[in-house]
């Protein structure tokens, strides 16, 4: 026997008939089974609000995890997967392409900063490589206003890893 899944329509109209009491009561029942659920309604509660705080606090948790990371290649990649899995998380949470273009470029900057330069190892090489194109792609999908917004922090991040990569070429990455 298995259980029956409903779509989200479905579910919403089942709650709109459902009284205050029991729709907390089925919060809080959820945010029981999963860490991921307490955080997610965490973040809808408290934080959502005030969404500049909060990816103020997510780029200070990311840079303090890259401060962290061990000198061997093998390692610090992981670190790296690591740090790109909660902010992928974060981004989750927030439902935002702002959000997420903001947290990415940031992870870029702590990347040239902590990141080896001379190391060979490519899996570190191809986490800078595949953020640059996410980036590229999340700013090329946006409004043209945020765009230009976006633009001037983009190409001064393709800059400096031109500067500081002697691998990277800046060409590649342009919009």
């Amino acid at each position: 026997m298995s259980i029956t899944t409903y779509g989200l329509q479905h579910i919403k109209k089942e709650i709109e008939h459902l009284p205050q009491e029991q729709v907390s009561e089925l919060l809080l029942r959820l945010a029981r089974y999963k860490k991921e659920n307490k955080e997610l309604l965490a973040y809808l509660l408290f934080e959502a609000y005030d969404e500049a705080a909060f990816i103020e606090k997510v780029k200070a948790e990311a840079g303090f995890m890259f401060s962290q990371l061990p000198a061997l290649s093998y390692n610090a990649a992981k670190g790296m997967r690591k740090i790109l899995r909660l902010l992928g998380k974060y981004t989750k949470f927030s439902g935002s392409k702002n959000v997420e273009i903001e947290l990415l470029l940031n992870f870029c900057d702590n990347y040239l900063e902590y990141a080896d330069r001379r190391t060979s190892y490519k899996p570190i090489r191809l986490i800078l490589t595949r953020q640059a194109e996410k980036i590229k792609n999340l700013i090329s999908k946006l409004h043209e206003d945020l765009q230009f917004d976006y633009l001037e922090s983009y190409n001064t991040l393709l800059t400096d890893a031109e500067m500081k990569l002697a691998w990277f070429k800046k060409s590649d990455y342009l919009l």
